[in-house]
C-alpha cells in the first residue's frame, strides 16, 4: 500500500505528513488528539541519514510537544548494507533511534508501530517493535531474514528450514506468524482509524510480547526464560 492511500484511511480528519528521501514526517488528527507520524516508505533501507532523522523528529516532539501520542509508520527492507554506512557506525545510529523511542515512552509519549508493507531486520527492530505495541495490515510483509539467506548462513538446508516453517512461526515470515510470536499485537482491517484510537487508549508501557507468543503458542518459553533471568521463577518448565 502507497504510504498516501494510507494516510488518508489512517486519518481522514487530515494530516500534513510530507515525504522526503523516503522519509516520512508530520502530525495528524486522530479523534481529538494530535499525534505526530514518523516513517519511511518505498521499501528503504535504514541508511546512517534517515536514522539520524527520524530520531530527530522524537526529540523535537519530546521538546516541543510534551506527552504528544507518536505513530511510526513502517516499510523498509532493514538497514542499509554499505560500506559508508558501516565506517559511520550505522549500528550506533540505529541504537540512536531506538533510545530516543524508548525516552519517548519513558516521558509519557504512547508510541504506536504499524507495518503497512514490509518489515526486515534492523530496520524494523529499532522503530516498530521498539513501539508500546506494534500493529501490521493482513498484506504486510514482516521478516528477520529469507530462507534463502537463512540456509546460507546457518548451513541448514532450505528444504529442512520450510518443513520448520510450517510448524514454527519463528522460522515463517509474514504478518499472522509475528501476531503469534506475540511480535504484533493484532492485524488492523477495515476502519484504520478506528483501530488506532483503540490502539491509543489501549497502549501501556510494559511489554506484553513474551505472554502474547505463550498465549497465541508462537514462543512457549520466551516469557519462562525472561522470568527466570528477572529471578521471578526459581525453575524453568521441561
Amino acid at each position: 500500500m502507497k504510504w498516501q492511500t494510507l494516510a488518508s484511511q489512517l486519518f481522514p480528519q487530515g494530516h500534513d505528513i510530507v515525504e522526503h528521501d523516503y522519509f516520512l514526517r508530520g502530525t495528524a488528527k486522530v479523534g481529538e488528539q494530535t499525534v505526530a507520524v514518523i516513517g519511511t516508505t518505498g521499501h528503504t533501507p535504514i541508511g546512517v541519514e534517515i536514522a539520524l532523522a527520524q530520531a530527530n523528529a522524537i526529540l523535537d516532539t519530546m521538546r516541543n510537544f510534551p506527552g504528544r501520542p507518536l505513530v511510526i509508520l513502517v516499510d523498509t527492507q532493514g538497514q542499509r548494507l554499505r560500506y559508508r554506512d558501516e565506517m559511520l557506525g550505522i549500528n550506533r545510529y540505529m541504537a540512536h533511534l531506538g533510545k530516543c523511542i524508548d525516552v519517548a515512552r519513558r516521558r509519557g509519549h504512547k508510541v504506536i508501530g504499524l507495518v503497512y508493507d514490509q518489515a526486515l531486520s534492523g530496520g524494523f527492530i529499532t522503530s516498530g517493535l521498539m513501539a508500546d505495541a506494534c500493529y501490521a495490515l493482513p498484506e504486510a510483509e514482516i521478516r528477520v531474514m529469507g530462507l534463502a539467506a537463512m540456509a546460507r548462513i546457518t548451513k541448514v538446508p532450505l528444504e529442512r528450514l520450510t518443513e520448520l516453517a510450517v510448524a514454527n512461526p519463528v522460522f515463517a515470515p509474514g504478518a499472522e506468524n509475528y501476531l503469534n510470536m506475540g511480535g504484533v499485537e493484532a492485524i488492523w482491517q477495515g476502519d484504520l482509524e478506528s483501530c488506532l484510537v483503540r490502539a491509543l487508549q489501549q497502549a501501556d508501557s510494559i511489554d506484553h510480547r513474551s505472554a502474547r507468543g505463550l498465549e497465541r503458542g508462537g514462543r512457549k518459553m520466551s516469557l519462562a526464560v525472561t522470568q527466570f533471568v528477572l529471578g521471578e521463577r526459581d525453575v524453568l518448565p521441561t
